[in-house]
């Protein structure tokens, strides 16, 4: 019996292994049925021949599954970056639809360049550059935009403006116009994608494209005036830089700051909620070098730029996907259809992938997102202001905006100018807050105070005159000051400033100024610049009850 188990177990890993790696495959097959049609539809957002998002897609999938850390996440064009493109260019070229193109191609490369210099020089620790508030109410109001140019190409208008102020004149001006056979095409495209969301291994997408082709020849579509994607021509262009203009550079390298920032938000929240979920370990620095990659090589083959949306991303969880070989697979499965389908493809109707586009977008339009700032009152104007910049600025000026309101809220954080004093509770080792604990007691002759914000140019003079004030209210019964830095994890130069004339005035009052719980920049940048007559041992990593016992023994 044993002998035959042997056997039996020799016989059988061939096949435990094609079973270990079978969920992925599956989810490959079922997540790429979706891959395709989005790609071909966020090439037309972003105004771009379709093989841009085609070329995208291949090179998302094939450095994110060679550079990447994340198991789940897919990474290819997305609709906010493909919106932003659109934007951008549009600002800078106009109708000229060839240079529209070159900046394109520059501006991804940038990306691409920025994603590889923020890995290499490790920012992934800064794993927010836009506030969870704002990116929502972003996302928001750029998913109505999005629906809305895509339901204008459903009905056959093209409008050439984003900001509704302008648009929606626009659109219900030529009302007379409306296709109405391209309504009913994108209608049914919609109600069968969300008929089909329902089974997560059923490739959707692709089941309506094909549907829609055909329709497109049974019904003979075009004649009603339903337009077809057209030809793609999927041939790699020969890598080169685009020829532009020294002006032209510096514009789009101002610009693919905002596009970095927008695709790592929404990159990184895809990663880190499902490595939460999961239990996964991340790797910022890793997935911003995947991230460099991707766009740097969809930039040279004239690709759009690439991130790691949470639509597909979620996708490809729900398909039971276990590995990045989910991403291997899709990428193999779509080698496939485009070396035998592609020239099926480019004979779907533009209704169809309008409704693909709004289908893909459609989880993001849930006001529900909203709830919990207005439960915990926090940050509710912040995110109505976000998607009103975005409805009434349109896409490029409400990501700008955006991107300042972030920035604002993190300066009021850290500009907030507010200390706290420490007394021991009982007879331990804690030192607290003695208004939110009453019972803790100040030690006689010593002052123990701690800045409740990093110290940094824009707040450390204000918090070190409250503390001077704090001491001057004391009077002479205090011999020593303990100023306790655990919220500083470094300091520049205004704050070393400040410091020491914070110290320069402590002395020239009779006082010793210790400084307690040292983050080691801080501690070593403090022994390179303290002033002659500040004492070393004066600068402490240790806790403030070891500074109290220090103050103590030198009196």
């Amino acid at each position: 019996m044993a002998t035959q188990s042997a056997n039996t177990d020799q016989e059988n890993p061939p096949e435990s292994g094609y079973r270990k790696y079978l969920p992925d495959l599956l989810a490959g097959l079922s997540i790429a049925g979706l891959l395709l049609p989005e790609a071909v539809a966020y090439s037309s957002i972003a105004n771009l021949p379709p093989q841009a998002g085609v070329i995208a897609l291949f090179a998302g999938l094939l450095c994110y599954g060679l550079l990447g850390t994340s198991r789940f996440a897919i990474v290819a064009a997305t609709s906010s970056s493909a919106a932003v493109l659109a934007a951008t260019t549009a600002s800078i070229a106009g109708g000229d639809q060839g240079l529209r193109m070159t900046l394109a191609i520059g501006l991804v490369m940038l990306t691409g360049l920025f994603f590889v210099l923020a890995g290499a020089t490790r920012m992934g620790s800064v794993t927010d550059f836009i506030a969870k508030p704002v990116l929502r109410g972003f996302a928001f109001g750029l998913a109505i935009i999005i629906t809305l140019k895509q339901s204008a190409s459903m009905v056959g208008i093209h409008t050439m403006h984003s900001d509704l102020i302008r648009f929606l004149p626009e659109l219900f001006g030529q009302i007379a116009h409306w296709n109405r056979a391209g309504i009913g095409v994108g209608a049914a495209a919609l109600i069968l994608l969300f008929l089909f969301a329902r089974w997560r291994h059923v490739p959707g997408g692709l089941l309506v494209v094909m549907l829609g082709i055909a329709a497109g020849k049974w019904l003979d579509l075009p004649h009603y005036g339903v337009a077809l994607v057209g030809t793609i021509h999927l041939q790699l262009a020969t890598p080169t830089l685009p020829l532009l203009s020294h002006a032209e550079w510096l514009r789009l390298g101002e610009l693919s700051i905002a596009m970095v920032m927008i695709l790592y938000a929404e990159s990184y929240g895809s990663i880190r909620s499902f490595a939460m979920k999961h239990g996964d370990a991340v790797a910022p620095n890793r997935d911003l070098l995947a991230l460099g990659a991707a766009n740097l090589l969809s930039g040279l083959f004239h690709g759009m730029p690439v991130g790691a949306g949470y639509s597909a991303t979620s996708a490809n969880e729900a398909a039971g996907a276990t590995s990045r070989l989910a991403g291997w697979a899709a990428a193999l499965v779509l080698l496939a259809i485009v070396l035998t389908l592609l020239p099926t493809i480019a004979l779907t109707p533009e209704p169809v992938l309008a409704a693909i586009v709004i289908h893909a977008v459609s989880h993001t339009l849930n006001p529900a997102i909203f709830r919990p700032y207005f439960t915990w009152r926090r940050d509710r104007l912040v995110v109505v202001v976000s998607v009103i910049a975005v409805l009434l600025l349109g896409v490029l000026d409400g990501l700008l905006a955006s991107i300042a309101i972030s920035l604002l809220l993190i300066l009021r954080g850290f500009s907030q100018s507010s200390i706290t004093i420490l007394g021991r509770l009982g007879q331990g080792h804690d030192f607290v807050n003695m208004k939110t604990h009453p019972q803790a007691q100040p030690i006689p002759g010593i002052i123990i105070l701690r800045p409740n914000e990093p110290l940094f140019f824009a707040n450390a003079e204000r918090i070190l005159n409250q503390t001077l004030l704090t001491i001057s209210a004391a009077g002479e019964t205090a011999h020593t000051v303990i100023l306790s830095l655990e919220e500083s994890p470094d300091l520049d130069s205004s704050s070393l400033e400040a410091l020491h004339d914070f110290s320069n005035f402590v002395g020239k009052n009779g006082k010793r100024l210790l400084l307690a719980r040292l983050k080691d920049p801080v501690y070593d940048i403090m022994q390179r610049t303290i002033a002659p007559d500040f004492p070393t041992e004066f600068l402490s990593a240790l806790s403030v009850d070891e500074a109290v016992h220090l103050a103590l023994a030198k009196v």
